[in-house]
């Protein structure tokens, strides 16, 4: 838990910081930086279902990296409201979820036999159900007043993963990126009980 909190304040003070800075200079505003990154996750999801992962899956490292500078540049700005916090999760959510549309469009067209269809979209929809469901609690949690980024599987992990996960299949002859799915669903389920243990231990604890 150290690690991570460690590894969050370096990426704040060498990376986040940085980056938003930068973007207030060219007069970028915290929700132009959210719609952005929502709209570079969507040409990510049309250049993974046309069969360019490696480009899709650098795309979509670009457009969820951008998410780590709109709530940097909303403090930086003194301009952080609900109404931005609500519209970056909405998009958040979105953005993630293009990109498991265009690998479900990219499966099927992969000529596979009927079993193995069913197979890879059963395993699709799992990592994004659970993937969803992880951020649904926080955001749920955060609704009764308790604040966790608890679990080893949360939004930021799933974007390196799914990124790198495209990179790695589009390079290598064999298909790597059913596994990476796979990996998701499985911890990001362990994640979500996590999640509900934790919430609920608080929520418990504090009644």
């Amino acid at each position: 838990m150290m690690t991570r909190e460690l590894c969050r304040l370096a990426l704040y003070k060498f990376v986040e910081l940085p980056g938003a800075k930068l973007l207030q200079a060219l007069g970028l505003t915290p929700n132009v930086i959210t719609i952005m990154g929502f709209a570079i996750c969507v040409l990510a999801s049309v250049m993974v279902a046309s069969g360019w992962l490696v480009t899709g899956g650098i795309i979509f490292l670009l457009g969820g990296g951008l998410d780590i500078f709109d709530g940097g540049l909303a403090r930086l700005n003194g301009s952080d409201s609900n109404f931005g916090a609500f519209l970056d999760s909405v998009f958040d959510r979105l953005g993630e979820s293009a990109l498991f549309v265009g690998l479900a469009v990219f499966f099927l067209r992969q000529g596979l036999t009927d079993t193995q269809v069913m197979w890879f979209i059963l395993i699709l929809l799992f990592a994004l159900v659970f993937s969803q469901s992880v951020s649904y609690l926080r955001a749920r949690g955060e609704g009764l007043g308790v604040f966790t980024k608890s679990g080893l599987m949360t939004r930021a992990e799933r974007v390196v993963i799914l990124g790198i996960g495209l990179v790695v299949d589009g390079l290598n002859p064999h298909p790597v990126m059913i596994w990476v799915l796979g990996l998701i669903a499985v911890v990001s389920c362990f994640t979500l009980i996590q999640r509900m243990f934790t919430i609920g231990h608080i929520l418990n604890k504090g009644g």
